[in-house]
């Protein structure tokens, strides 16, 4: 994976986590929306690193 793919993946997790943290005094409701958009956001980095390894190996 690319480093500015990489960075994006992890400063958009890291946004979804700062504003989880902001949204606790808040709701409950915002706290697991942003706590799931992280998680797919790390994830998606995970699956676009694993198919982009795949495709320049074959």
């Amino acid at each position: 994976m690319s480093k500015p793919l990489s960075l994006f993946f992890s400063v958009v997790a890291i946004l979804f986590m700062s504003a989880m943290a902001v949204s606790i005094s808040y709701s409950g409701w915002l706290v697991l929306l942003f706590g799931l958009l992280s998680l797919f956001t790390i994830g998606a980095g995970f699956i676009v690193k694993a198919r982009l390894r795949r495709k320049n190996q074959g």
